[in-house]
């Protein structure tokens, strides 16, 4: 069987494309669209359905979450907060996979920040 090889893109609506690429090229690192483009470092990665009624995402109209992988939460995390961008931490979130932060971006995706353990 033929599968796929990974993610080749990641693709929203946004009020102004241009603020938000920027925001996430400031603030994760991740390159948008234009002459470059972000190339991922090779690691896990989960496809991982959720029931409709979950609140994990947040609100109830939110159909998807990206999670990104850091090398160290809590850097990213110092690095976030310094520029002002509220960070949410549960205890719960975190377990033998490893350890996990929540953001939004400006248009108010939530985004995961994941890293794995060892």
């Amino acid at each position: 069987m033929e599968k796929v090889t990974g993610i080749g893109g990641v693709f929203l609506r946004a009020r102004d494309p241009e603020a938000l690429a920027k925001w996430y090229l400031d603030h994760l690192g991740i390159e948008g669209p234009g002459p470059s483009i972000w190339r991922q470092e090779a690691g896990p990665t989960v496809l991982m359905p959720f029931p409709r009624d979950t609140n994990y995402f947040g609100r109830p109209e939110q159909q998807w979450m990206i999670n990104f992988r850091v090398a160290d939460l809590d850097a990213m995390v110092a690095q976030l907060e310094a520029a002002g961008i509220a960070v949410e931490r549960r205890d719960e979130w975190d377990s033998e996979i490893g350890r996990f932060a929540r953001i939004h971006d400006p248009e108010g995706n939530p985004i995961e920040l994941w890293q794995p353990s060892d």
